[in-house]
Formats: structure tokens, sequence, C-alpha cells
């Protein structure tokens, strides 16, 4: 029989795992250099702006919260992976960005109910393992009448596509976990909220990336510094038949989408969901 004191240990086991596979790898490179421009045009979509208390969750390296705090709000970036916050605050100073860096869970937040005025997430809470719990703490953090918002990719663009082709290579899911591409998807976005908020708003959007000149070179560059791809090779360590199958289902997701092909054989489109919402009370 499972117990609450079982349920409770295996959850840490997960965070533990989640936040060793974001810290591995370079994330922080790969933001800045692949989707630098999506922290603020989610910044922007929430109307961010001076006086605003913001806590930008599943901050990463602060991607969204780095635009925040320029745009003059008082600006937490919160993840559960504070290895990334070292590069966060370099380019934070870089870009004369001030703001408080603070280790948080995104399932467990340690803030106060109502507290901020602004709770943004840019392709980070989407990937809290128990989506209901996450959604719950979005909108617990935020005072009534402000703004939630978030921007996730899609399970039919380019990136939720990426997941699913690494899914049959990758070990099962723990019991209760769901696909991070499920936060790109309205429907969902609208169940997890529910009438706990009003307004909401949710746009397909694209980002054209011209990162990448060869299918190759993007499977590449992704094996080197994106967690959940290098954690999906790790996975294969013992199997290397599956991990050079992998290498070929990953260059052909891509030269599908037209990378190295074509006359725009340079460039990539990746859908995500751009959602904003009011908090209700």
């Amino acid at each position: 029989m499972t117990t609450q004191n079982d349920t409770a240990e295996a959850d840490r086991a997960l965070k533990t795992k989640h936040r060793a596979m974001w810290a591995q790898g370079d994330y922080p490179s790969l933001a800045a250099e692949v989707i630098p421009g999506l922290g603020a045009t989610l910044v922007e979509a929430c109307g961010v702006g001076p006086g605003q208390r913001v806590l930008d969750v599943g901050a990463g390296s602060g991607n969204a919260a780095i635009p925040a705090a320029l745009a003059g709000a008082d600006v937490v970036a919160s993840d559960l992976t504070p290895e990334l916050f070292e590069a966060g605050r370099r380019a934070a100073e870089q870009r004369g960005a001030r703001l408080t860096w603070q280790e948080g869970d995104a399932e467990a937040l340690p803030f106060g109910d109502g507290e901020f005025d602004t709770v943004l997430s840019c392709v980070g809470v989407m990937f809290a393992p128990h989506h209901q719990r996450a959604a719950d703490e979005l909108v617990r953090v935020c005072r009534p009448g402000g703004t939630i918002g978030l921007l996730s990719w899609t399970p039919q663009g380019f990136i939720g596509r990426m997941f699913a082709t690494m899914k049959p290579y990758a070990p099962p899911p723990p019991p209760g976990a769901q696909p991070p591409p499920l936060w790109g998807d309205e429907d969902h976005v609208r169940a997890l909220l529910g009438d706990r908020v009003t307004d909401l708003r949710a746009e397909r959007r694209t980002v054209r990336i011209e990162r990448f000149d060869t299918p190759e070179t993007f499977r590449d560059y992704f094996k080197e510094r994106y967690g959940p791809t290098i954690a999906v090779y790790k996975n294969l360590a013992d199997a290397p038949e599956r991990a050079a199958a992998l290498d070929r289902d990953l260059a052909d997701l891509a030269r599908d989408a037209g990378l190295g092909t074509g006359p725009d054989g340079t460039a990539l489109e990746w859908e995500y969901l751009l959602c904003t919402a009011r908090r209700a009370g």
C-alpha cells in the first residue's frame, strides 16, 4: 500500500531528477542564442510596467524576468534549478537589470497568496510534471485582478513534435506526470485555470529560428545543450543502435520541417501558444 510519505518521497526524487536534467548542458546559451525574443514577447503581452510586482515561474536564466525588470517592474525570477541563475545574473548585469533570484518549485511556490500583480512563465512552467498543481500555484500567488501570462510550445509545433520524437527512446514517465506540450493546447490551459480566471485570451504564434543550417547541426546543438535531449541520450548509453536511430529521427524531424531543403532551408518556424488571463475575485 502506498502511503503519503511514499508519495512525498517519490515527488522529491522526481524534482531532484528534474533539477539535474536542467542543470546539465547549457540551457542559458540556448535561450540566448535561439529564442532570445520570446521572453520580451510575453512581457509585452502581459502589459508589464513600472511599479508592478512580477513573478517569473520556471525563469531559467531570465529570458522573461530580465525584460520585465527592464520594463520597470519589481521582479522575482524563480526556478527549480538555481544552477541556471549565475548565467542569468551575468546577463542581467550586462543589460542593467535589477531583480531577485529565488529557488522555487512551480508546484509549491515559496510565496504568499496574492503576492504578485503579474505571474508569468515563458516555456518554463510547462515542464512541471503535475500540471494542475502548477496551475493552482500560478493562480494562488497572483492577486485578484492581476495578470497570468503563459508562453508554451504547442503539441503540433516543432518542439512538441521533437518531444514526441524523443518519447519512444525515453524511460516511461512517472505516474501522474503529463507531457509538457499540453500547456500549448488552449483547451488544456482553460481546464487547468478554470473559473478562477477571466478574460483568457489565447493566440498561436510562431518564432522564426535561423540558428541552424543543416538538420544535423540542429540535432547536435540540442544533444549538447538541451537538458531533456541530453537525458534521453543518457538513457540510451548502453544501446548504441537506438541512439543512432534517435540521431536519424531528430535529423529527419528538422529535415521534414524544411531545414536544409528548399529555398528557405536555413529557417524553422516553431509554434507556441501565448495566453493571458486575469485572476478572478
